[in-house]
């Protein structure tokens, strides 16, 4: 997983709430059991005006031209603006996958669903609460100004608007430190990787018939 530190990037806004997680990814790409190649398809049903299915190239679908992602000016976009309950609806982790493999680094919202505000976590994408009124602002001032980007600082806990103004956001340490070492759950693992394989000769020394081999 890509560690998170300081990631100054592109805003773009989804100015809608309630988005549910079949929204950013459809249901029909759930069918893959890898974990990439999900980016082309993010929001597929907003993005594009034909129906989409797995392995389809994205070069012969036809971009909706009003969808937001789909305006030159968001292209390349790394943080998110979004409206509350962002990611309600399933648990799919492929929705983090989607966002991330798109490019976004982060998401501004003043509220998301529980279950894909933990998934964010463990697949680098950095979710982040601010209040609806700050929110408010940054949809105004992206609309005001293209171009408008976002410095997001995780050690100090603070986006940095273009004017210097700080706007601190919370975040659990254990989240934090995960993030800022890019660590998910088989990397947090990992770091015992010594001691595990340590454990594993010495419980075959003991009980040797545990590596015997039905051919």
């Amino acid at each position: 997983m890509q560690a998170f530190r300081i990631h100054k990037g592109l805003v773009a806004p989804m100015d809608r709430e309630n988005v549910d997680t079949d929204a950013i990814i459809p249901k029909q790409y759930l069918k893959s059991i890898k974990r990439t190649g999900f980016g082309p398809n993010l929001f597929d049903e907003w993005r594009y005006l034909d129906a989409g299915e797995p392995g389809q190239d994205p070069v012969s679908r036809k971009p909706n031209p009003d969808f937001v992602l789909n305006q030159p000016r968001y292209q390349g976009a790394s943080v998110l603006i979004a409206r509350q309950n962002f990611g309600c609806g399933s648990s799919r982790e492929h929705a983090p996958w989607a966002l991330e493999q798109y490019g976004f680094r982060a998401i501004i919202a003043p509220s998301f669903a529980d279950i894909f505000f933990n998934n964010c976590f463990k697949n680098g994408v950095l979710p982040i609460v601010l209040t609806e009124l700050q929110v408010d602002n940054l949809f105004n001032e992206v609309a005001a100004f293209p171009g408008y980007e976002l410095t997001i600082d995780l050690e100090r806990q603070v986006v940095v608007k273009p004017d210097g103004v700080e706007l601190p956001f919370d975040v659990q340490p254990f989240r934090k430190y995960c993030l800022l070492n890019g660590f998910d759950d088989i990397g947090l693992t990992l770091r015992h990787a010594d001691k595990i394989k340590a454990y594993e000769a010495e419980r075959l020394a003991q009980k040797p018939w545990l590596n015997n081999r039905i051919v």
